[in-house]
């Protein structure tokens, strides 16, 4: 290699680095910096009242961790976050395919229909929460004058679900959420679906077969992987999720999540490396389930069968 060329490399290095500095500098000051701090927190007794004692060369400990896992209410709030996301993740989903299947053929008004779908999912969180509990109100909600008996669907009722007896509050702020986010599996899936080659319906009707037929065999195999991909963004967005289901139930009623937790420890108690310890152990759960994920479907060819 002459000098020539490896100066010239040595400038395109320079240049490219100049470049990305400003959104590295950016990534560790928004990003990074934060992260770090509230893991050395998490292993810190840090609360409001020594945050000033608190630094990088302060007394770790894992006292917190053991705190936040034999406080009461934990695993019952963590096993909330999973249902509440497994649920709400697939509900949201299959809400996106099927209105995504209705709206893909051509008919007068389409594009109007399309736009007020994405209206639950651009619309304010405080706004559509405040139309929910409206809603539901069992004195004088719309929903409950069609039943016989009123419900208090954000109280401490009980329902069956899947042979269970769980919260009504729980599945009211499954359904808010699929019902909010059902727009965003819409989108990524209509858009797949108008990229889908139409010769291969055309010749599956010219086989003569059934709806149920071309959506089975033909359809579904062109969309797992984007199925696949939303199952993974909505999996991550609702487990951490923290507004809807406080703007909604404040967390009681049997809908405590471990995020509406970490908020409680920091908010009520002051607890800065209690909070953030639950924090960090949410983290962890998140980055398990993504390692299970990646580890069985991440390298799948299932679109290709």
């Amino acid at each position: 290699m002459s000098a020539g060329t490896r100066t010239l490399r040595e400038q395109e290095g320079r240049a490219g680095l100049a470049l990305i500095s400003p959104t590295l500098v950016i990534t560790l000051v928004v990003v990074v910096a934060p992260l770090l701090w509230a893991v050395m927190l998490a292993f810190q007794d840090a609360r409001l009242i020594n945050i000033r004692q608190v630094g990088v060369f302060g007394h770790y400990t894992l006292e917190n961790f053991a705190y936040v896992l034999s406080e009461p209410g934990f695993w019952s709030a963590l096993l909330n976050t999973l249902v509440y996301t497994v649920a709400g993740t697939a509900l949201s989903i299959a809400l996106g395919l099927v209105a995504a299947l209705a709206l893909r053929d051509r008919f007068r008004g389409r594009t109007l229909v399309r736009a007020s779908i994405l209206i639950p999912y651009v619309a304010p969180v405080v706004a559509v929460t405040f139309l929910w509990e409206t809603m539901l109100n069992p004195q004088y909600g719309i929903v409950n004058t069609w039943l016989r008996e009123p419900i208090a669907f954000l109280t401490q009722a009980q329902g069956e679900f899947l042979g269970l007896r769980v919260p009504v509050a729980l599945l009211t702020v499954i359904a808010f959420e699929a019902w909010r986010y059902f727009p965003f599996a819409f989108l990524f899936i209509l858009a797949r679906l108008q990229a889908m080659p139409s010769d291969l319906e055309e010749a599956a009707v010219v086989d003569g077969a059934t709806p149920t037929q071309r959506f089975r065999h033909v359809i579904l195999p062109q969309l797992w992987r984007v199925i696949a991909l939303l199952a993974v963004l909505r999996f991550v967005f609702t487990f951490t999720k923290f507004d809807d289901v406080y703007l909604l139930t404040g967390g009681g009623a049997g809908t405590e999540v471990v995020s509406i937790r970490v908020y409680t420890f920091l908010t009520a108690r002051d607890d800065l490396g209690a909070s953030a310890a639950q924090a960090l152990v949410l983290a962890l759960v998140l980055v398990v389930f993504l390692a299970v994920y990646l580890r069985f479907f991440g390298g799948g060819e299932r679109d290709q069968g």
